[in-house]
């Protein structure tokens, strides 16, 4: 599948951007297990071109987590064409439009999964954002805004008239966040119309490698993005590449390597954050990841982890978790 000039290769896996997910630490990681390629957490136009500390740290992207793409929202066509432009200086591989993000603060402003109740101008931030640089657009979306406007498959051919370079779905409308299950079907028909000529990669529900093989052979999709499965997970890459080339689950590592993996990974993010902030980080991880279930009586020290505040203590508690249990 080809992104633009970027080849990410035969069933290629990519990394979700999300909010307070993605920093750079986690995207290094999954990059390391094999992701094809990573987002940045989502970026807001108006705080970019007011040059919001805060948010321009979100653009700082490695030469080692390459090809990476910056992704960008907001619900104004000026601002999101500036933004595009701050960010291609930011060096990214690709820019990817958020019309997908379906929280309150969002979606309820008009931005993200909120352009699916404003169409026309999804398409006129669509064609500005893609004549404002050179490198390629993509755009990420949903099926629409609830169960009596799944428009996505019309929708699609608008977008690829605006001139993206591929087109990220996610299975479910706005109305339903993350809730019920993701409607893959017409993800499938998307690609299945013989007018879209640009890669289609779903989303949605893959915690699996089997899962993810199948997707791929049911749905025909160019390639598949992982988000809230990859969460506290980032080997799942790994195992999603092995379960591609041998067709067999790869077998489980000890306990403590896992959390060795999560370990590296908050190390790393205190070292190009902050303690604070590196810490902030892999909590979220930390309460997601699978390798902690089936621990008897785990509550008490879930809540001390999630309550660490420095590396030192956070790890005291890590290493106090019995090493006898495989992952689940």
């Amino acid at each position: 599948m080809k992104i633009g000039t970027i080849d990410l290769g035969e069933y290629p896996v990519l990394l979700a951007p999300m909010e307070d997910v993605t920093d750079i630490s986690f995207r290094l990681m999954c990059k390391r297990f094999g992701a094809d390629m990573v987002y940045t957490e989502f970026v807001s136009s108006d705080a970019l071109i007011r040059h919001v500390n805060k948010t321009e740290q979100k653009l700082i992207v490695s030469e080692e987590e390459r090809p990476v793409a910056i992704q960008i929202y907001g619900k104004e066509v000026d601002a999101m064409a500036e933004a595009a432009r701050i960010c291609e200086a930011a060096r990214p591989d690709i820019l990817d439009i958020n019309f997908g993000c379906p929280v309150k603060r969002v979606a309820g402003k008009g931005a993200g999964a909120g352009m699916l109740q404003n169409i026309p101008l999804m398409l006129e931030i669509t064609r500005a954002v893609v004549n404002a640089v050179k490198i390629p657009v993509t755009v990420k979306t949903r099926l629409g805004w609830d169960m009596n406007s799944r428009i996505i498959v019309d929708l699609a051919e608008q977008l690829q008239d605006c001139g993206i370079a591929a087109l990220f779905i996610h299975g479910r409308t706005r109305s339903q966040m993350y809730t019920g299950e993701a409607d893959w079907s017409l993800i499938g028909k998307v690609k299945e119309n013989t007018r879209m000529h640009i890669p289609i990669i779903g989303n949605g529900d893959i915690t699996s490698a089997e899962m993810c093989r199948t997707y791929f052979d049911r749905y025909g999709v160019d390639g598949i993005m992982v988000g809230r499965g990859a969460i506290g997970r980032p080997w799942i890459f790994k195992e999603i590449k092995y379960y591609q080339k041998t067709g067999t689950v790869l077998p489980a590592k000890p306990f403590d390597w896992y959390l060795s993996v999560l370990k590296q990974q908050a190390l790393q993010g205190v070292d190009r954050l902050d303690e604070r902030r590196g810490i902030l980080h892999i909590r979220r991880h930390l309460a997601a990841t699978p390798l902690f279930k089936g621990i008897p009586n785990f509550r008490p020290v879930r809540i001390e982890m999630l309550r660490a505040e420095n590396v030192r203590e956070l790890f005291e508690i890590l290493d106090s978790i019995p090493f006898q249990f495989a992952i689940k």
